[in-house]
């Protein structure tokens, strides 16, 4: 187990089944239970008002003790016996400007490494701020076959929302599958898009039909893609083929203002860090050796 801060136009003629398999048939190596947290900095092209924007992302990758009834980190207060799982937690956060001022986009999804006993993704939360104003969307597994969707948004056409979703599969979860490995799910189903991209383009949260394939490039990487035809949308996640899976890069393509443009993100460092524990301004240099912005 992890340390104990860290580790431990719509409408389709097609219609897709309600849900993607679940189960995350994969296990986490000795790699991930070093005590120590995967950091990537990715060099980033991010679509944002009909241009392309300069910009970084980074890539927080951990285990870590969750409970999985309040889903929380488990601190050690919880007095339910069996109420703590380990979860792979990404942490995505994209930094860009657009003209005079800046975006800050972050992302946060819970996967459970057992996925025997917990088949689902338990929570995803995201918050978007910029000079306009902040919102923040919070998906949690209430069992069976649903999400809990809140939605707190700056924006009068949003306003504050609570609703039920189907729990189909969650663009979100895509790098903790990936990351856990075993088989990702491929053909025709019905996906939720990625809670970012819902905030910044002020879609509504609902599934929508994609087709997922998985495809090697050469003999070292694969790219699994989900091609959203109704939303004009698709995602190609690159990652090496051996364990740990390794996030090469990823591309995101949709309309943006009135033109179809592409998100990318490309690797450019990487290591492994206890980070939260490195918090002195003596450890401002491993920023620079990281490539921080």
């Amino acid at each position: 187990m992890g340390c104990a801060a860290c580790n431990s136009p719509r409408g389709s003629e097609d219609p897709a089944p309600a849900s993607a398999p679940s189960v995350f048939s994969g296990e986490l190596s000795d790699y991930w239970y070093q005590g120590e947290a995967e950091l990537n900095v990715y060099d980033l092209e991010q679509a944002r008002y009909g241009e392309l924007r300069e910009g970084q992302a980074v890539l927080i990758q951990v285990t870590e003790p969750f409970l999985a009834g309040r889903q929380v980190k488990d601190e050690g207060h919880n007095t339910e016996a069996g109420g703590s799982t380990t979860v792979l937690k990404t942490n995505l956060i994209r930094r860009f400007v657009t003209g005079i001022y800046d975006y800050s986009v972050m992302t946060s999804v819970f996967t459970p490494t057992d996925g025997q006993a917990f088949p689902r993704t338990l929570k995803v939360t995201t918050s978007s701020q910029d000079w306009c104003g902040q919102s923040y969307t919070q998906l949690n597994h209430t069992g069976g076959e649903a999400w809990r969707m809140e939605l707190r948004s700056y924006f009068e056409r949003e306003g504050d929302q609570t609703e039920s979703l189907a729990a189909d599969f969650l663009e979100d979860e895509v790098f903790n599958r990936i990351r856990i490995g075993g088989e990702l799910p491929e053909g025709r189903f019905s996906v939720i898009p990625a809670t970012g991209y819902l905030l910044m383009t002020h879609q509504p949260y609902t599934a929508s039909p994609a087709e997922a394939t998985n495809t090697a490039q050469g003999d070292s990487l694969r790219t699994y893609t989900l091609a959203f035809s109704e939303l004009k949308r698709t995602l190609e996640v690159t990652y090496e083929a051996a364990p740990p899976y390794t996030i090469r890069g990823w591309k995101e393509t949709y309309p943006s203002g009135d033109q179809l443009l592409t998100t990318t993100a490309t690797l450019s460092s990487q290591r492994t860090e206890p980070y939260w524990s490195q918090n002195a301004n003596a450890n401002l240099p491993l920023r620079a050796e990281l490539g921080l912005q």
